[in-house]
């Protein structure tokens, strides 16, 4: 959809005079006057950008949004992943099949391996995908730190791969995750961040849950730290939803390309659960259950497949 990156920079700029402006109760007129936008035209745009039309929009942008997502829709990853594909819970409209390099290979920084990428529009701004032959292994957001820096970050991250500027090349797995519903990833790193890796893509859209939890799920609850580390390492983001970790405190903890992206990405999740909910279908706007079959095990050579839904 060629207006998401402008609808993401309305809804920035909202976020940004809501935190100008803590404290005060800012009615849907209020915010689209200091926009300097007409309130039908502001409340269209978060429509469009959201897919249906939210009752609560100020309180999905406020600061304090991820305490109320911690009170009202926080998850056990145990729990999660017990409801599977059964669950009103989850809003089914991405699978997920994936499959991670070796250790060795992860050992060798990206030797051997040829890396499309290319520029896209998306719901959050500007979006570098990169894939390999086996999919998806890399979504970055420029928004924070623009093109350049975006793209830097995650070159240095397999720097021995030979990097192909190749937009058509990749653009099929880009639509087939936004556009069909189904995702091809190829993970790149090492066995502790992959385990995380795996527990966050078993966390509901519109839900959330702490890095203490995630800790846990992985035999590490110890390990804070280091699965904060791991989560801020995650090569596919948005697809692999980091965003939806956040601390036990109820702050939103950190987010590698500006939590602007993350605030955006819970609120927009939240916004399109709840109209799921009051829809009374527990699917968001457009989106279909997946077959049965989704919820076997992968076939050889796949170490899983889950759904996660696209925000």
């Amino acid at each position: 959809m060629p207006d998401e990156s402008y609808h993401f920079q309305v809804i920035r700029r909202a976020i940004e005079i809501i935190d100008t402006h803590q404290g005060e109760e800012l009615s849907l007129s209020d915010l689209a006057a200091r926009m300097h936008m007409s309130p039908a035209h502001f409340q269209r745009l978060f429509s469009q950008w959201v897919g249906i039309s939210p009752k609560r929009f100020h309180q999905y942008l406020t600061l304090g949004h991820a305490r109320a997502l911690l009170r009202e829709r926080f998850t056990t990853l145990e729990t999660a992943e017990a409801v599977g594909l059964s669950g009103n819970s989850r809003l089914h409209d991405l699978f997920i099949r994936w499959e991670a390099m070796t250790p060795g290979q992860y050992a060798d920084r990206g030797a051997g391996l040829r890396i499309r990428h290319g520029w896209f529009d998306s719901p959050f701004g500007d979006m570098l995908a990169m894939g390999t032959e086996r999919g998806l292994c890399g979504i970055a957001f420029a928004g924070d730190m623009g093109r350049e820096a975006a793209f830097a970050d995650m070159a240095a991250r397999w720097p021995k791969a030979e990097l192909i500027d190749d937009r058509a090349g990749v653009e099929p797995l880009v639509r087939a995750a936004l556009d069909e519903g189904r995702a091809r990833l190829h993970l790149i790193g090492g066995p502790f961040q992959i385990k995380v890796w795996e527990a966050l893509m078993n966390i509901p859209s519109g839900q959330v849950t702490t890095y203490s939890e995630i800790a846990a799920r992985v035999g590490s609850p110890s390990a804070v730290r280091a699965v904060g580390t791991a989560v801020g390492r995650n090569p596919v983001s948005w697809l692999i939803p980091c965003h939806r970790a956040v601390r036990k405190s109820g702050g939103l903890g950190g987010y590698h390309w500006g939590l602007p992206v993350k605030r955006a990405m819970l609120a927009r999740e939240a916004a399109r659960a709840e109209g799921a909910e009051v829809d009374g279908t527990g699917l968001a706007p457009g989106a279909t259950m997946q077959p049965a079959e989704a919820s076997q095990k992968a076939e050889p050579g796949l170490l899983s497949a889950r759904a996660l839904n696209r925000a």
